[in-house]
């Protein structure tokens, strides 16, 4: 073809091609618009001299997305645990299942034992309780932030937060906790400096108009040197609520993350009120959890903002799933032994016929855990590939250091392993 009038006026008509059998199934799963926009697109490279008109059914069907959504999934070969630009933890396939299973109708909000309304997700509800026996009671709203949020609105609104300096933090994309409590109406007491703070600085602060003391774990970066902060056990001698923020949504301890907070001992050591994330070292959907004192919880799920945060019935499922379930991908990965990584990615370079296998360190990111190393390993290939294996199908993202492109197959599913290699394969063609 040349691009020629003539060319042009051999263009099929789009009835025509969204008529063609090859097209039947994807019409179907994707809706006319998503596949006429294809369509338009090969059509138009036909005016261009780029494609055969009697091919524009065959060229629209092979570029059709899979699904109706713009999101793509991505294998993860950055060695970055809960990469945030990724959506952050991969959710498992108990947690996918229980998603696709309350898609349709389901008893979110009815007692199929009366037929009257029940409480809204109380199944997923028990769940979080049972993970975390020292909470009187929970709460689940939509983000980490909105799980904050909500406690500051309800328990400290125009009246005074206490909190260090040192714990002002951004929690990403430019947003600030300054900003984000004083937008609820409360209003910030400062106490100590960046790097030092002691309990007599708390002490002095708290009066009549503090509604409570907030401590926030530095979840995205690490203080070192001449540094002191106040532990949750000292904060609970003072005569007001302790709200914590632990950040990474970890539940219980766990030996390989020895310096992050989690939600059982915090609790333990008298907290009121623990806000956290679902969708980080938890391994589960988005979602902001509060778990704490009866009284408080209660305090915030009746109050009116709690309506405009709450989680959807996917969520209710897929965290519930993710608390009852097997361990999450998450899990898995931050867990997975460096000999056995190192066994996958040298079959990976056999298969690929490519790269050289070298040691690595892989993150947990997502700001959980700052300065906690992962032993691991990855296959070195030249930094050019790093474009056309991020613009593939389906899309592998590495990261590029020192002028190479490392792939670290430590939050790849092992079953993917061999996707990745014919992607290697397809580049060097």
């Amino acid at each position: 073809m040349d691009g020629s009038a003539d060319a042009r006026r051999r263009v099929p008509r789009t009835d025509a091609v969204l008529a063609d059998p090859r097209l039947a199934g994807a019409l179907a799963a994707l809706g006319r618009g998503p596949v006429k926009e294809v369509v338009a697109a090969v059509q138009e490279r036909v005016r261009r001299g780029l494609v055969d008109p009697a091919e524009v059914a065959e060229v629209a069907a092979a570029e059709l997305p899979a699904t109706a959504a713009g999101l793509r999934p991505v294998l993860n070969a950055t060695g970055v645990v809960l990469h945030t630009n990724l959506g952050r933890a991969a959710l498992s396939g108990a947690a996918v299942a229980a998603v696709v299973a309350a898609s349709g109708h389901s008893d979110v909000e009815l007692d199929l034992a009366t037929g009257r309304r029940g409480r809204r997700g109380r199944s997923a509800s028990r769940a979080l309780a049972a993970a975390v026996p020292e909470a009187e009671a929970v709460h689940v709203v939509n983000n980490g932030a909105a799980a904050l949020v909500l406690a500051a609105t309800a328990l400290a609104a125009g009246r005074e937060i206490v909190v260090s300096r040192g714990e002002l933090v951004e929690i990403g994309d430019g947003f600030r906790l300054p900003d984000l409590l004083q937008s609820t109406g409360a209003r910030l007491r400062e106490v100590g400096t960046t790097n030092r703070t002691v309990l007599a600085d708390y002490a002095a602060a708290v009066g009549p108009d503090t509604g409570f003391v907030l401590k926030v774990h530095p979840s995205n970066f690490v203080v070192s040197g001449f540094t002191s902060a106040v532990p949750v056990a000292e904060l609970a001698t003072l005569d007001v609520p302790v709200v914590v923020d632990i950040g990474s949504g970890l539940l219980d301890r766990d030996p390989l993350l020895p310096d992050e907070p989690d939600a059982t001992t915090t609790l333990r050591a008298g907290a009121a009120l623990v806000t956290a994330s679902g969708d980080k070292l938890l391994g589960g959907p988005q979602a902001g959890l509060l778990l704490g004192r009866a009284e408080l919880v209660e305090r915030l799920r009746r109050h009116p903002l709690a309506r405009a945060l709450r989680v959807d019935k996917l969520t209710l499922a897929g965290l519930e799933a993710t608390l009852r379930g097997p361990h999450p991908p998450t899990w898995q990965a931050l867990h997975a032994p460096p000999e056995r990584l190192r066994a996958r990615v040298e079959a990976l370079r056999e298969a690929a016929g490519l790269g050289e296998v070298v040691p690595a360190t892989a993150v947990v990111g997502g700001g959980g855990a700052p300065g906690v190393e992962l032993t691991s390993w990855a296959l070195a290939l030249p930094e050019r590939y790093a474009e056309p294996l991020r613009l593939g199908d389906p899309p592998v993202l590495g990261r590029v250091e020192r002028g190479r492109l490392l792939l670290d197959l430590r939050c790849v599913p092992a079953d993917r392993d061999q996707a990745v290699a014919a992607a290697i394969r397809r580049v060097q063609v």
